[in-house]
C-alpha cells in the first residue's frame, strides 16, 4: 500500500500517527507529493479526484480517502481498537472536533496563500479562528477527561491538530486560559509518533 501525503498535512499526520502507533510502517510506503487548491498534484488527483491528502492506494482495492476513512481502515487492518466500541460515538464526535480545528486553520493558511491580497478577507478569517476558540474552549472543559484516557484516534486528531496550530498559527497562542489542554498536550506530543510526524 501506498499512503499519499504532505509532511505539512495534519490530516496526513493523523494516518501517520496511526501507522506507528499500529506498527504498519514497513507495510505503508509514504509517497510525498506537493499539492495546493489551486495547483493540484496530478499523483494526488489520480488517486483522490478531490485532491485531497491523505490518499490511501491499495493493492486489493479502490483507493481510500478522507482521512477519517483511511484512519478506520488501517485502524481495522491492524486490530488496533483505536475506535473503541464501547466509546465508539464520543471517539468519533472528539475526531470530528479535531477535524474540524484542522480545517479552519487550513482555510485560514489558503486565504493568503491561494488568494490575491485584494481579494482576501480579515473578517473571514477571524471567523475561522472563532470556530477554533470554541472547540478549543469545549476540549478544555468538557472533554478533558476522555483525552486523558486509554490512546484512541480521537485524541491523535486533536493532537494533531494542536500541533497544526503551533505549525501555521503559532501567533494566536491557543494555550492562554486553556491550562488543561496546554497540559494534555505536553504530555500527548512526547509520543514517538508525534514527533517523528512533526510537520516541514
Amino acid at each position: 500500500m501506498q499512503l499519499v501525503y504532505s509532511p505539512a498535512s495534519p490530516f496526513a499526520r493523523k494516518a501517520r500517527m496511526l501507522i506507528l502507533e499500529t506498527g504498519q510502517q514497513d507495510e505503508v510506503e509514504l509517497v510525498e507529493v506537493a499539492s495546493s487548491p489551486t495547483a493540484p498534484n496530478p499523483q494526488l488527483t489520480a488517486a483522490n479526484p478531490l485532491s485531497k491528502i491523505p490518499a490511501l492506494i491499495r493493492t486489493d482495492g479502490p483507493t481510500l480517502y478522507d482521512s477519517r476513512v483511511v484512519t478506520r481502515f488501517l485502524d481495522a487492518r491492524a486490530g488496533s481498537n483505536l475506535y473503541p466500541d464501547d466509546r465508539i460515538w464520543e471517539v468519533l464526535t472528539l475526531e470530528a472536533t479535531g477535524d474540524a480545528i484542522m480545517d479552519a486553520g487550513v482555510l485560514m493558511v489558503y486565504e493568503t496563500r491561494c488568494r490575491p491580497e485584494d481579494m482576501q478577507f480579515e473578517g473571514w478569517v477571524d471567523a475561522q479562528w472563532g470556530k477554533i476558540a470554541g472547540a478549543l474552549d469545549a476540549l478544555d472543559t468538557r472533554w478533558i477527561s476522555h483525552l486523558s484516557g486509554p490512546l484512541d484516534m480521537a485524541q491523535i486528531s486533536v493532537g494533531c491538530a494542536l500541533g497544526y496550530l503551533d505549525f501555521r498559527h503559532a501567533d494566536r497562542d491557543w494555550r492562554k486560559g486553556r491550562d488543561s489542554l496546554n497540559n494534555w498536550f505536553a504530555a500527548f506530543s512526547q509520543r514517538d509518533s508525534f514527533q517523528t510526524t512533526a510537520p516541514i
